[in-house]
């Protein structure tokens, strides 16, 4: 293939998952202003159960990550990530229609299933196709992570205020199925490299050594407890904002629409950055994000949203270079089991949250209605992002064992990036 035209491939395909990444976070967060509308249109006993159904839904899109990373490694990733995508979109159209809660359940199943198609091979895809500088395409992969997360609960608030729940729920799904057709059309097969030729490939194992395993499991565990934070600040942040600040439900779309919508800068910024020092950037925004969280019930109502925004500015901007660390640590031939393993512990670990939010918030009673009964709980997930620093010297540890090298025979058009291997520490 043609120096531009392969460079004209990678790029294509890098925004084209972009785009799919985007959708799949719209269903992630595209039921947070809602919790309080489901539960009483199914006549739910607590808003705790309402919760419940994004927890159900993680958990299955979860659950089969490992798997999916299993199929990435073998299969083409293009009819993964296409299939994936419709899933998710069938399982919201489904749920739009759902007339009672048990039908609701089965269908947010169905969406994390088709869900769980897309990390463990998009992210696999980008690190293959950019060896070189691969935080600044993760972080620019990631710019439809933001883009997703900032339009789900904005849209679905601004719509339910004027149809109810199911209209925004209806329509997210049957885009979602448009936007898989579209990719089935436009995105080109990834160009499989030939078994022979990839270097430190090792199809039966995806650790050689024991040492290499508890590493691994040390830092998934210890970062699992920063995915807990940041799946617990949408759904907390909901509840906060109507209980103890009073916000209707447009108006929390809005604010919650705000932890994301600045990491469509700074995913990029530092995921480039972090080619240059992974682990010290990676700690830096954590450290500040940590404060962040901690300070969000101790600042005024008209504070909350700018407090939102630049916690998730520096929060978010941890995911593209964490995932390049661990792309970069191991061989690209069990890749997709890895990253398939890592988000798995991750998030089922990160997904009680949703459950565990909504029971806290109940148990706070009359003090959910000031901000002062949420000291505790902010407090507690800022120390849960410090004690997530502890799987960054892990993510380092396998690196240098592993000892894997990368090249990059071609940088993205149009980006600052070298020509020579990421200097990561």
């Amino acid at each position: 293939m043609p120096m531009n035209s392969a460079a004209n491939h990678k790029v294509r395909t890098l925004w084209l998952c972009g785009v799919l990444h985007a959708f799949t976070h719209i269903y992630h967060v595209a039921l947070a202003p809602l919790f309080f509308l489901i539960q009483q249109d199914f006549k739910l006993a607590s808003v705790g159960t309402s919760t419940l159904l994004v927890t159900i839904m993680m958990a299955a899109y979860f659950l089969p990550s490992y798997p999916m990373g299993v199929l990435a490694d073998r299969i083409s990733h293009k009819h993964l990530l296409g299939w994936g995508l419709a899933i998710n979109g069938l399982g919201f159209v489904g749920l739009s229609w759902a007339p009672n809660y048990a039908t609701a359940v089965a269908c947010v199943m169905v969406a994390g299933f088709g869900g769980s198609f897309f990390h463990p091979a998009a992210t696999a895809m980008v690190a293959r196709l950019f060896p070189v500088a691969t935080g600044r395409a993760l972080g620019l992969l990631a710019i439809g992570a933001s883009a997703g997360f900032f339009l789900g609960p904005i849209y679905t608030g601004w719509r339910a205020e004027l149809a109810g729940w199911r209209a925004p729920v209806r329509e997210l799904g049957a885009l979602g199925i448009l936007m898989a057709m579209i990719f089935a059309w436009l995105a080109q097969p990834e160009p499989v490299e030939p078994a022979s030729t990839k270097r430190g490939m090792r199809p039966e194992k995806m650790f050689p050594t024991p040492a290499l395993w508890l590493l691994f499991l040390i830092c998934s565990c210890a970062l699992s407890l920063r995915d807990f934070t940041g799946f617990s600040m949408g759904t907390l942040g909901s509840l906060f904002l109507q209980k103890a600040h009073g916000f209707d439900v447009k108006t929390t779309g809005l604010a919650v629409s705000g932890i994301f919508i600045m990491s469509a800068i700074s995913n990029p910024v530092f995921g480039g950055l972090s080619d240059r020092g992974r682990m010290r950037w990676a700690a830096l925004v954590l450290v500040i994000a940590a404060a962040l969280v901690a300070l969000v019930p101790h600042v005024g109502r008209s504070w909350v949203i700018p407090t939102f925004m630049v916690y998730g500015f520096f929060f978010l901007s941890s995911y593209p270079m964490i995932e390049a660390a661990v792309m970069q640590a191991v061989p690209d031939a069990v890749r997709g089991r890895v990253f398939g393993s890592f988000i798995t512990i991750g998030g089922l670990v990160g997904n009680f949250s949703h459950a565990l939010v909504g029971k806290w918030v109940n148990q706070l009673g009359e003090a959910a209605n000031s901000p002062r009964g949420f000291y505790f709980l902010y407090g507690m997930l800022a120390v849960f992002v410090l004690l997530s620093l502890l799987g960054l010297p892990c993510l380092h540890a396998i690196r240098k064992r592993e000892k894997i090298d990368t090249t990059s025979p071609l940088p993205i058009p149009g980006t600052a990036m070298r020509d020579s291997p990421s200097a990561v520490p």
